[in-house]
């Protein structure tokens, strides 16, 4: 560590995925409010993976002299898919967010799902088709075999890009055409109807080894038949902080996210989101290991029902990294 008064932050934003725009956004929400014992770094990552520092394009290798820590506030594809993590082990740099191997199954749908349910989480009904395979049934066939109403979505990413609710087998062409134009593999599941719910968790905060945010509700725009992400990002439609959840649905929820976390091996911060069906129960969609941070997002929100400034809960983070927990 550099012999200054101050730590020196690299904030990672940006990067190769989908979400460089969400990354952005998170990262500057992060160098804004960084408290004043640290001293931010923006490193930006264009979408070709080159960094930047100042605007000057460096190698990696010449980057981490200047750093004591990074920030990950990239999403999806490298930035959480355990390709950047990777990267900074190799360099021996402590980060913030979860380690390698958590971050490569998290990322993966399917994967978590089936690791999840021997843990008593629930997941809708889903099927895995590689783009090679999707080929051998025609669109009728295949409308038979998979659950009506669907949802169709790339099998990695946190986000909801290239998800699509499917009623017909023209919606599922599209819907097809669509997901595997971002992933060689897709994941078509249930549709249950209902409310959904996001619940964020934070390590070592409060006592608590893992400590649940409060559960918050997104709520679709009027003419949005789901929280898709235009929804998200383009329409900027609005959670409920906390969500309109009974006390034992509320519970329920913070114990699932809690769990996820726990036995994922996530680290530092996770968010996990979940449908909420009042006869069927809480079934599990997908985890975040590197929520969005950035203004208004669900985590955030989150932070601020509890009564959390996001500058305390960068320190946090920052200092759990530091001390290798």
């Amino acid at each position: 560590m550099a012999l200054t008064s101050k730590i020196r932050v690299g904030v990672l934003r940006g990067g190769p995925s989908k979400e460089h725009d969400v990354s952005i956004k998170t990262g500057a929400n992060v160098l804004k409010n960084l408290p004043e014992n640290y001293s931010p770094i923006d490193i930006y990552i264009d979408k070709e993976g080159i960094w930047h520092v100042q605007g000057i394009a460096e190698d990696p290798s010449k980057v981490v002299r200047k750093i004591d820590i990074f920030f990950n506030a990239l999403h999806g594809e490298y930035g959480e898919d355990g390709g950047l993590q990777h990267t900074l082990d190799l360099f021996g740099i402590p980060y913030t967010g979860s380690g390698r191997m958590a971050s490569v199954f998290a990322m993966h749908k399917g994967h978590a799902k089936k690791f999840l349910d021997n843990h008593g989480i629930k997941s809708p009904y889903h099927r895995i088709y590689k783009k090679t395979d999707a080929n051998l049934p025609t669109i009728a066939q295949l409308w038979k075999i998979i659950p009506n109403p669907s949802i169709v979505k790339p099998i990695s990413g946190g986000s909801s890009i290239g998800v699509s609710l499917v009623q017909n087998p023209q919606e599922l062409a599209e819907a097809l055409d669509l997901a595997f134009s971002l992933s060689n593999e897709i994941i078509i599941e249930e549709y249950i109807s209902g409310k959904e719910a996001t619940c964020g968790v934070i390590d070592h905060y409060r006592s608590k080894s893992i400590y649940p945010l409060f559960p918050s509700e997104p709520v679709p725009l009027k003419n949005s038949r789901f929280f898709d992400h235009d929804s998200k990002f383009i329409n900027k439609s609005r959670s409920i902080h906390p969500g309109r959840f009974s006390a034992m649905e509320k519970e329920a929820i913070q114990n699932a996210a809690t769990t996820i976390h726990k036995v994922m091996g996530l680290r530092h911060y996770s968010r996990s989101d979940f449908i909420v069906n009042p006869k069927r129960g809480i079934y599990f969609l997908e985890v975040n290991s590197l929520p969005g941070l950035y203004i208004n997002a669900p985590f955030t929100e989150a932070l601020t029902a509890v009564g959390q400034t996001f500058s305390g809960f960068l320190d946090h983070v920052i200092t759990l990294a530091l001390k290798g927990k």
